[in-house]
């Protein structure tokens, strides 16, 4: 009789340990629909809206590690200039663009203009100019400080 419960028990046990306390909330993969991406994730309710320099931008993070080092999500800018010539960018980002388009030119002059459904990767230590109009973008940042937000 007592075989019989140590297995059952066992098993129970080691479940336990593989798949962690009963208590805890699952963890979900964070799916963007095709009514998303075409722009209804920036209705979300979690959609940060900043206004600055006559712009609106709208950031929908969905996923951002504990230790503040990688970043992905959907962002919306409208028009747009940022000057990175005296400093590094900062962190490494990864864009694929949906709609619109940006003009990177970097400090010794090659300009590349990346368009809807094109991508592109920032390093981070890149030095340049980033224009638009307005773009929608997918992302992914790494910052090895933490600072990815």
């Amino acid at each position: 009789m007592v075989r019989g419960i140590v297995a059952p028990v066992l098993g129970i046990a080691l479940a336990a340990l593989a798949f962690g306390p009963a208590s805890a909330a699952a963890v979900h993969p964070h799916k963007i629909s095709a009514d998303e991406v075409a722009g209804k994730i920036f209705e979300r309710a979690d959609t940060k809206v900043t206004h600055e320099k006559g712009g609106t931008f709208e950031d929908n993070i969905t996923l951002m590690t504990k230790d503040r080092k990688f970043e992905t999500g959907m962002y919306r800018s409208g028009p747009a200039h940022y000057d990175s010539r005296a400093k590094d960018y900062g962190v490494d980002e990864f864009m694929y663009f949906v709609k619109g388009s940006v003009t990177l030119t970097s400090v010794d002059g090659d300009v590349q203009v990346i368009h809807a459904g094109e991508a592109v990767t920032i390093p981070h230590d890149w030095r340049g100019i980033f224009d638009t109009k307005g773009y929608t973008k997918f992302y992914a940042i790494y910052s090895a400080s933490g600072n990815a937000d």
